[in-house]
């Protein structure tokens, strides 16, 4: 079963500074966004430039894992599908998903590796 969001407007913003910095072009993403599944995910924000992963078996998104300050390998039965648009909190994890595009990497929350860029082919990251 997909994980659900409740939409509602009740909420508050979130910028850390590099919001709008992040996403250099947006060609395309994952129609409608997902709802992240944050169990085990430590921090109360996913910040704009996230790597997002799938779980194949039951097709759900959640950010890839931190490990100090860095991304974690994708397990077994995982793949990783895109970038976090837009900063959301772990109350309400309504995530916009780029799959092809260009990402300011100097701007990403955390060092973008070959792995990914190798997994992610039609995203560019650059100035990293």
């Amino acid at each position: 079963m997909a994980d659900v969001v409740t939409l509602n407007r009740n909420g508050y913003f979130v910028d850390d500074g590099n919001e709008s910095k992040v996403i250099i072009r947006d060609l395309a993403d994952i129609p409608g966004g997902r709802a992240l599944n944050m169990e085990g995910f430590g921090a109360d924000v996913v910040r704009a430039g996230h790597i997002i992963k799938r779980t194949v078996a039951t097709d759900s998104y959640a950010p890839l894992g931190v490990s100090g300050e860095a991304y974690v390998a994708v397990a077994e039965g995982e793949e990783l599908v895109g970038v976090l648009k837009v900063s959301v909190t772990k109350e309400r994890p309504a995530a916009a998903i780029m799959t092809m595009g260009q990402v300011n990497a100097a701007a990403s929350p955390y060092p973008v590796t070959e792995a990914i860029k190798t997994a992610l082919p039609q995203i560019k990251f650059l100035y990293a």
